[in-house]
């Protein structure tokens, strides 16, 4: 016999909303199960049929993708006892979720959130050559020269590595736009330290078609279903 949940969990497992949320939406008759209005307390399964505020809910497995703008502060790691707040200290998300791609403690910006395992991998998936775009601020001013040789590409000596030819361009005195299609650790960060510069900001503001927009720091939105589903086609991978 199918194990029951009390119907504020199933919902908020199923990345609906919060169970307090799911509380206030069976009280207000917005919740239906099996063709009548939901009860406080009521257990349920994947067997029974749920409608929250008109939509159904396909389920506790539903896969989720998320964008999330990490704060500056954050670092990108579930189990570090070292780190003073970790990514799912800021996201207070009700089931089980995490990224692809990292950002460092001291940058902020976009990123994937989601319990697909297969999108994931296949976001992480070096050779596919998916674009991050991020908008950089430095202390020393911007020259043609540093720019071009930006594009071209810059061996990191760190990482004893050339990094991919990219989109790079100016937007200020002190600020860059570039565009990269690998994600070597610190990449930006060491790709600059390599001409001499200092990078003093650093935000992500798109990953391949999910744009960060109009998110605060912290602040998360799940995709709407025109992104997932170009997300997923980007990644070659059957919309879910």
């Amino acid at each position: 016999m199918a194990e029951k949940f009390r119907l504020n969990k199933y919902i908020a497992d199923a990345g609906i909303c919060s169970r307090r949320e799911a509380d206030r939406m069976i009280d207000k008759g917005l919740v239906i199960v099996n063709g009548q209005n939901a009860s406080m307390g009521l257990r349920v399964d994947d067997s029974d049929e749920i409608v929250v505020n008109g939509k159904p809910v396909k389920g506790r497995n539903e896969k989720v993708v998320l964008a999330y703008h990490k704060p500056i502060g954050i670092t990108c790691t579930e189990k570090d006892k070292f780190a003073t707040k970790k990514i799912f200290d800021d996201v207070k998300f009700p089931m089980r979720i995490t990224y692809a791609g990292r950002l460092d403690k001291e940058s902020r910006g976009l990123m994937i959130l989601t319990n697909d395992g297969d999108l994931i991998q296949a976001m992480m998936r070096a050779g596919n050559r998916h674009e991050k775009e991020y908008i950089v601020k430095v202390k020393e001013e911007i020259t043609d020269e540093f720019l071009e040789s930006m594009r071209r590409g810059v061996y990191l000596q760190e990482l004893d590595q050339t990094t991919r030819p990219c989109e790079v361009e100016k937007i200020g005195k002190l600020t860059f736009r570039i565009v990269l299609t690998q994600g070597l650790n610190r990449q930006i960060r060491l790709m600059c330290k390599a001409h001499e510069y200092h990078v003093t900001s650093l935000c992500r503001i798109r990953i391949m078609n999910i744009s960060l927009g109009e998110l605060k720091p912290s602040e998360w939105r799940h995709l709407t279903q025109e992104e997932r589903s170009e997300l997923y086609k980007l990644c070659k991978l059957e919309p879910r």
